[in-house]
């Protein structure tokens, strides 16, 4: 049962792996058809790495192993992640298309996106928090690192998105 066990978590670990390999090569493909950038396509894989690293860590530190449970973190919280990220970069397009200015076009995006990313993320984050009143150890895990990611990736989606946009600017402005 041993080998059994490690055969399955060992492909567990490798699809997890290959599905968000494939996950960012989508959503790459996706921000090159809408922005035509490498550079906006960096800028929208990088919010959407850091809460999956900073969950990882996380568990590495705390020597949570891979299992089923733990490994669907990355999935769903990627997902949300990615979510965040399309909605405030789509409504970025727009708003920069109106005005021609990447700062206010920032600007007028995080006032108008940013409620509802924390609405959507405050509900995810308690809808997934209660799991860690279960009496199953993986529902805990589920609950606790899926709800620690959305928030993380909240944080990486407000903070740092805009000032990746914002220094996207800098670097435009000083090649012209």
């Amino acid at each position: 049962t041993s080998i059994i066990f490690l055969k399955g978590n060992d492909y567990l670990i490798s699809n997890l792996l290959m599905s968000l390999a494939l996950a960012f090569l989508i959503i790459s493909l996706l921000m090159a058809s809408i922005f035509k950038s490498l550079r906006m396509i960096l800028i929208s894989i990088v919010p959407n790495i850091i809460p999956l690293l900073f969950t990882a860590g996380i568990m590495g530190y705390f020597g949570v192993n891979f299992k089923p449970s733990t490994v669907l973190v990355f999935s769903v919280a990627f997902g949300i992640a990615v979510d965040f990220s399309i909605h405030f970069l789509t409504k970025y397009k727009m708003e920069l298309q109106l005005s021609n200015n990447i700062s206010s076009a920032v600007k007028k995006v995080q006032l108008e996106i940013s409620n509802s990313m924390i609405y959507t993320a405050v509900i995810l984050f308690f809808g997934f928090i209660i799991f860690v009143f279960s009496d199953f150890g993986g529902t805990i895990a589920l609950g606790l690192f899926t709800a620690l990611t959305l928030f993380i990736a909240l944080l990486s989606n407000l903070i740092l998105l805009p000032s990746l946009l914002l220094s996207y600017d800098k670097a435009k402005s000083k090649k012209e």
